[in-house]
């Protein structure tokens, strides 16, 4: 952590560390194995791999993250937005190239509720997460909890990289391919919001809320 409080990149882990922390889960949660494939013919654009749905959420992330931001204070979390800061900005990325690969410390908000009933802000714990060069691209995955993202990290623009990938739910040990299920692929944005700290913004998740955005 930074003197500030903000959280900084895990250290590198001797490798015997990190073969076991990948296998591992927290309490309820089978063990994952973060395996590569997720996307099936992996390339420099993302925007040939990426599915005609996926394309119209990523064009929308700003609309969609403005509604949710809009939702969640009309259900009284004015504050828990405020006290996030810039984690909560839809214009908060700095740019200044990739997200550099390692260990990451990883929690998750869901802001604005995707349906009457359910919560308009929930907050997660840490959770930890990965990013490794896997050929071209870069891998993404979050190692724990009972949804886990994983897929691929593409070039974007001079702000931000694109995250396509699937989720990974449960007590399941494998993820699925993107493209196959509508209703597990995920895609998003990475971008860097200051010294050491990324976010992912992940614009109408098929799940729960109408956006999730992963403090990384």
């Amino acid at each position: 952590w930074t003197a500030a409080g903000l959280p900084l990149r895990l250290r590198p882990m001797r490798p015997a560390f990190l073969a076991t922390a990948a296998l591992l889960a927290l309490t309820g949660c089978a063990e994952f194995q973060q395996t590569p494939g997720v996307i099936a013919q992996p390339a420099g654009n993302w925007r040939a791999v990426a599915t005609a749905s996926d394309r119209e959420r990523l064009r929308e992330w700003r609309t969609s993250f403005v509604d949710a931001l809009r939702s969640a204070r009309a259900g009284g979390h004015s504050a828990d937005i405020a006290r996030e800061g810039v984690l909560l900005d839809p214009d908060a990325a700095l740019g200044g190239g990739l997200i550099p690969n390692g260990d990451y410390r990883c929690r998750v908000i869901k802001v604005g509720a995707k349906n009457a009933g359910l919560l308009n802000y929930v907050s997660y714990p840490f959770f930890n997460c990965r990013v490794h060069q896997e050929g071209v691209l870069q891998a993404f995955a979050k190692l724990n909890g009972s949804q886990r993202q994983v897929g691929s990290i593409f070039p974007g623009d001079p702000l931000r990289q694109v995250f396509l990938g699937t989720l990974v739910l449960g007590d399941e040990t494998r993820a699925m391919q993107y493209g196959l299920d509508t209703e597990r692929d995920v895609a998003g944005f990475v971008e860097r919001i200051g010294p050491d700290r990324w976010r992912l913004i992940m614009p109408r998740p098929h799940f729960e809320s109408q956006m999730d955005v992963m403090e990384l």
